[in-house]
């Protein structure tokens, strides 16, 4: 769901139960997301580097279609049973007058025989117009391994949205399906999750070491920034001279994830708002090791005003920029920033 700010100047204005089943069902209930125990294990040899898409084989054709529609992909986490991939796409909502970017995510679990065991198309940010997000997505990526299994997407994709211009009930609708691929549901909350039938992954990736450190050892200077941070249990911290925030996902302790906003203001060629009267010991939520790296590339971003989609030092860097008034080179842009990514089946 669309997250509404109001920023501090000088960016001020810049953004500042019924289950109704067609076709051949495999379930009337919705998966759980993440499946009860995949993250249930203690470290198999885990690894939170990122890597780009490793040409050929599984990986390489679920996501070609994804990478050729303008999406960004990279093989975001593994260990001894599995590879997990992670899928965005990234666009402005020309409907909103904050210059917002509308996300969608596209999350696939491979074993470790390069077999498709689990993947979810999650839906984007708003509802767009137009063609529907998750079988444009989801139908040329899975075609790409299983065949035939586009079309019949498409084809419970149609039958939902007739049934979603018949009813008007309210409640939340679910379709399942099965193929001699795997097992299909299809949410107007979830998006797609498609389960496989011929395999499956025990234990699911779950290390962030690489790039993160722990909420415990960062909310002290998160609180040192301005920051109204309450944790435990708190996960998500305000700042409110700045209409800053701060949010995380977690795995105990373990930082997994990390995003939040902020201003810059360039005037005359120099940042007139730093990155230390928000973040006055630096992101330190970063680990050393990718910690300069990932500071120096957000700073590119803040000086120019730009956007960006990669991976930086082994961690997945995301930064969203909006910009306001432009004279020249000076410009005021607020930037939404996400490190890493969440675990598989989390949002």
């Amino acid at each position: 769901m669309r997250r509404s700010r109001t920023l501090a100047a000088p960016w001020l204005g810049l953004a500042l139960s019924a289950v109704v089943l067609t076709g051949c069902t495999a379930s009337a209930e919705p998966p759980e997301l993440p499946p009860a125990g995949v993250y249930e294990h203690d470290a198999a040899g885990e690894t939170s580097q990122a890597e780009p898409i490793p040409p050929g084989g599984t990986a390489a054709a679920v996501t070609g279609p994804l990478i050729d529609a303008g999406w960004f992909c990279a093989q975001v986490r593994a260990n001894a049973d599995g590879r997990a991939l992670w899928c965005r796409s990234g666009h402005r909502d020309d409907r909103d007058t904050t210059d917002a970017v509308v996300s969608q995510v596209a999350q696939f679990l491979l074993d470790r025989d390069d077999r498709l065991a689990w993947a979810w198309f999650q839906l984007p940010d708003t509802a767009p117009d137009g063609d529907d997000p998750v079988t444009a997505a989801a139908a040329p990526a899975l075609s790409a391994i299983w065949p035939g299994a586009g079309d019949r997407i498409r084809q419970e994709a149609d039958d939902f949205e007739r049934d979603r211009t018949q009813r008007q009930d309210g409640e939340v609708r679910r379709t399942a399906w099965r193929d001699g691929h795997a097992d299909y549901l299809l949410s107007a909350v979830d998006g797609l999750v498609v389960t496989a039938r011929d395999t499956s992954v025990r234990r699911w990736p779950s290390g962030a070491e690489h790039y993160a450190t722990t909420m415990s050892s960062a909310v002290d200077d998160l609180r040192a920034g301005g920051y109204d941070c309450y944790y435990p249990p708190q996960q998500s911290c305000n700042r409110v001279q700045s209409n800053g925030y701060f949010r995380v996902s977690l795995r105990g302790d373990q930082i997994v994830s990390a995003q939040f906003g902020i201003g810059s203001w360039i005037e005359d060629g120099r940042q007139r708002h730093l990155l230390s009267q928000e973040f006055p010991r630096g992101l330190t939520f970063l680990t050393e090791e990718v910690r300069r790296a990932v500071t120096d590339r957000i700073e590119d971003c803040r000086r120019s005003g730009t956007s960006f989609a990669g991976i930086v030092a082994g961690t997945i860097v995301i930064v969203d920029a909006r910009r306001g008034p432009v004279d020249g080179a000076d410009h005021v842009t607020y930037l939404d920033v996400q490190i890493g990514t969440p675990l598989a089946g989390t949002y």
